[in-house]
């Protein structure tokens, strides 16, 4: 009767090897916190100090028929879908160089055009002024073909050299046929690179339209140059909107940059535009950078007149 249960175990402890080497992976963690003061130039918001710290769970492996699959988790103290535990951005990813990859994001993700449309300049009324006027101005950010939860985005293999192609879907809920979006990046010119976007949203109602991004950069040795458009088609036409930016910067050395943006936001039915400028400087060693920006608005709210200023300064650290 021994026997018979070592011969057991010995089977059983055989099959849980086997399984664990077919079925091998990795689990790699990483992290990243930060430090930032702001100064506002009006009396009402005035100065803040705030911090961020998140830690990412990235594990993968390839299974026995050649496909590679990872997973990713995000730890975040602020994490905005779920505060209770602090479980933020995550996905799942299936795929290889022949097949391309499907990316299920659970929480977090960004469909194929809305993940080109920062600005050339680095969404610089999105990270700065968007919060600090008036409950109107949150309207007034850059729109975006629709996003979110379980949204299914394919990215296609190489099929030329430098050329990425991926598309995306986001199934909608009862009050329309979802969100599906496009984009095509093409960086095969050594310092070029050009980006089209276009997505179409029928699921929300303040973002039910068509998105259409266009995006050039070119580099040349120290200095970059770029420029990007993001047009928002809405159905309802007094919410259409235009945001156009353009960036120059200039790489001093390995560790540290100089910056400068503008941002116009065109808003049908508003006489004025607003208007974003900033200048930034960073320095960067091994894990850590340093940060200081300038950034000025004007009309803001699209209101004549009605402008502000916010310099801040950041310390950010990848572990």
């Amino acid at each position: 009767m021994n026997n018979l249960k070592k011969i057991g175990l010995t089977a059983l402890a055989g099959s849980l090897v086997a399984t664990s080497v077919a079925y091998s992976g990795e689990l790699a963690v990483s992290g990243s916190a930060s430090m930032n003061f702001k100064n506002y130039s009006d009396s009402q918001t005035g100065k803040s100090v705030s911090m961020g710290n998140s830690v990412y769970f990235t594990g993968g492996g390839e299974t026995d028929g050649g496909l590679n699959v990872n997973v990713s988790f995000e730890l975040d103290q602020g994490a905005a879908n779920n505060s209770a535990n602090n479980f933020d951005n995550h996905f799942v990813a299936v795929g290889n160089d022949t097949l391309g990859t499907l990316t299920v994001h659970g929480h977090g993700g960004a469909n194929s055009a809305a993940a080109l449309d920062t600005t050339a300049a680095g969404d610089l009324w999105d990270n700065t002024l968007i919060n600090t006027t008036s409950t109107a101005s949150t309207r007034m950010a850059p729109l975006a073909s629709t996003s979110g939860n379980n949204l299914m985005v394919y990215s296609l293999p190489t099929l030329v050299d430098g050329l990425a192609v991926a598309g995306s879907y986001q199934a909608a809920n009862t009050t329309g046929s979802g969100s599906t979006a496009l984009g095509v990046t093409y960086s095969g010119i050594e310092g070029l690179s050009l980006s089209y976007g276009q997505g179409s949203s029928d699921d929300v109602k303040d973002k039910a339209g068509d998105q259409t991004i266009m995006k050039a950069s070119y580099a040349y040795g120290p200095i970059t140059v770029a420029a990007s458009n993001n047009d928002f088609d809405h159905t309802t036409s007094t919410i259409d909107q235009e945001v156009s930016s353009v960036s120059l910067s200039y790489t001093v050395s390995d560790q540290i940059s100089v910056s400068y943006g503008e941002e116009t936001i065109d808003r049908s039915g508003q006489t004025t535009d607003i208007e974003v400028s900033g200048v930034s400087i960073s320095y960067t060693s091994g894990g850590m950078t340093a940060s200081f920006a300038q950034v000025e608005a004007e009309n803001v709210d699209h209101t004549a007149s009605l402008n502000k200023e916010v310099w801040k300064i950041g310390l950010s650290f990848a572990f």
